[in-house]
Formats: C-alpha cells, sequence, structure tokens
C-alpha cells in the first residue's frame, strides 16, 4: 500500500529532524526545506499528498508561501505547525487555505492526528485555541487599518525582504522587479501599515509573525 507523501517547512534543522521521526513511520518524507521560497518551488515540483509548515520562515512566511502553491495549482493538504499561539494568526492559516494547525510543543501528540484528519478531506485545530478561534468568527468586526491581509501578495512580499534587512535592489533581484518598483512597493506598505521607520517595519512584522526571529 503507498503512504502518503510529505514535504516538510522549517528553518529550525533540530526541530525539523524531530518532526521527520514523527512522520516516517507512517509517511513518505519526500523533502525537508528551511524556507518559503523552497516551500513554494517544492511544493509545484513533488506535488505532495500533504504540506507540514512552519509560519515564521525567511525570503517568505507560511502562509503566504501557501496562498503561491494555492495559486499555481498544487492541492496538497496543508498543516501548520508553529509556535504562534495567537488566534489571528490560525485565522489567517484557515483563510489561505489549510487544513490544520497545530502548535509545535503538542507536535508528538497531534502533528499525526492533524495529519490523518487533512488527508481525509477534514480540518484540524488544536483544541488549546479551537474555541478561541470559533469565537473569533462570530464576534468578526472589520479588519484593522493595519491589518496585513489588507496588503497584496506582493507587498507582503516585500514588507518581508525589508524587514529582512534586504535592499531595494536585492528584494527586486528576489522578486525579478525592478529596483524602482522594489522602492515604490516599500513606500506604499510603509504608508499603509502607518511606519516609518525601518525599525518600525521589522517590529510590524515582527508583531504579525512575517518575520522569522
Amino acid at each position: 500500500m503507498t503512504r502518503p507523501t510529505v514535504l516538510l517547512a522549517d528553518d529550525h534543522r533540530i526541530l525539523a529532524e524531530g518532526v521527520r521521526g514523527l512522520l516516517e513511520p507512517e509517511f513518505d518524507l519526500v523533502a525537508i526545506v528551511a524556507d518559503g521560497r523552497a516551500l513554494v518551488e517544492a511544493a509545484a515540483e513533488l506535488r505532495p499528498d500533504a504540506i507540514v509548515a512552519d509560519i515564521s520562515m525567511p525570503l517568505l512566511n507560511g502562509i503566504d508561501a501557501i496562498v503561491q502553491i494555492r495559486r499555481a495549482g498544487v492541492a496538497s493538504r496543508v498543516v501548520f505547525l508553529t509556535m504562534q499561539r495567537d488566534v489571528s494568526y490560525a485565522r489567517r492559516a484557515m483563510e489561505a487555505g489549510a487544513s490544520g494547525y497545530v502548535l509545535k510543543h503538542s507536535a508528538h501528540d497531534e502533528l499525526i492526528k492533524a495529519l490523518r484528519e487533512a488527508l481525509a478531506g477534514r480540518t484540524y485545530v488544536t483544541p488549546m485555541i479551537a474555541g478561541e478561534l470559533l469565537r473569533s468568527y462570530r464576534e468578526e468586526g472589520p479588519r484593522p487599518a493595519d491589518d496585513p491581509q489588507r496588503l497584496t501578495p506582493r507587498q507582503r512580499e516585500v514588507l518581508q525582504l525589508s524587514a529582512e534587512g534586504r535592499s531595494a535592489k536585492e528584494v527586486a533581484s528576489l522578486l525579478s522587479i525592478s529596483t524602482r518598483t522594489a522602492e515604490f512597493h516599500r513606500a506604499r506598505v510603509m504608508k499603509a501599515i502607518g511606519v516609518r521607520t525601518t525599525a518600525e517595519l521589522v517590529q510590524y512584522a515582527i508583531r504579525n509573525g512575517i518575520l522569522a526571529l
């Protein structure tokens, strides 16, 4: 019987190796990648049955990576494995197309169950935040003006790369755009989220789970 294939994305190598140990008795781990851009490329190439991904990763965070993966027509089930307990991250993950949300410190007890549920076409959210997530949907109001989901996908890419300390030239090279366009996007982003300095930009990116610490 063919075992389900899984692609793992996490920039913490020791943790990734621990997750490998959890997965290998039941799943075929096809690759481990360490940043969001590598995740997008590997998902398109390997088309795994499932993806286990962190949210905070270099170059491209996990949520925006999944958005790009879905746009590319990859239908892999996605389970986020993250330190982010804040329900706002879980909401963004589900809106991006995730089927599961598990906290890293409970991975040993919940990750395999979440993957089984995802592969069966169901959704799994760690019980630690499931009730809070449901309440957030019931009490939903308008998004705040500085919500990162108000930004375009390209603006979020520029935001993360800029917050990581990359120059406009480096951002342009990574995104295959002109330096002037990269500078334009950065200026628009800073205006949209109400920050004036690079330090404030970094703080915003960390606060919203866009920047990998």
